[in-house]
C-alpha cells in the first residue's frame, strides 16, 4: 500500500473519533450523522457537474470517504471501535452488485 493510502486511512479513523466525540459531547446524534453522510454520498452520486469522462469507479472513490465514516458510526454503535479493514469490509457488502463490479 502506498504511503498516501495509509495517511488517508489514519485520517478516515480520526475523522471517526472527532464524529464520535460530537454525538458524545450531544451536539448531534448518530442517526443525523449518518444521514448528514449519506446525503453528502448521494449529492456525489449525482453531481450534474461531474465531467463525463469520469469513470464510475472514480466516483465511487469520491464516494469512499462519506461511505466510510457512516459505516464506521453503524459499527460503533455496540460501543466497539472497529478496525480500518473491519469498516472497509462492511463497504464492500452493503454495495449494490453494480458497484462491487466497480471495484
Amino acid at each position: 500500500m502506498n504511503t498516501a493510502n495509509l495517511q488517508l486511512e489514519g485520517v478516515y479513523l480520526v475523522l471517526t473519533a472527532l464524529l464520535e466525540a460530537v454525538v458524545a459531547k450531544g451536539l448531534l446524534e448518530k442517526a443525523e450523522l449518518i444521514t448528514l453522510l449519506s446525503g453528502v454520498e448521494r449529492g456525489i452520486a449525482a453531481d450534474p457537474s461531474r465531467p463525463v469522462e469520469i469513470r464510475d469507479s472514480n466516483v465511487e472513490a469520491v464516494k469512499f470517504p462519506a461511505r466510510f465514516l457512516a459505516s464506521a458510526l453503524r459499527a460503533s454503535s455496540d460501543g466497539r471501535k472497529p478496525s480500518f479493514a473491519e469498516i472497509v469490509a462492511l463497504i464492500r457488502e452493503i454495495r449494490s452488485p453494480q458497484e462491487r463490479a466497480l471495484g
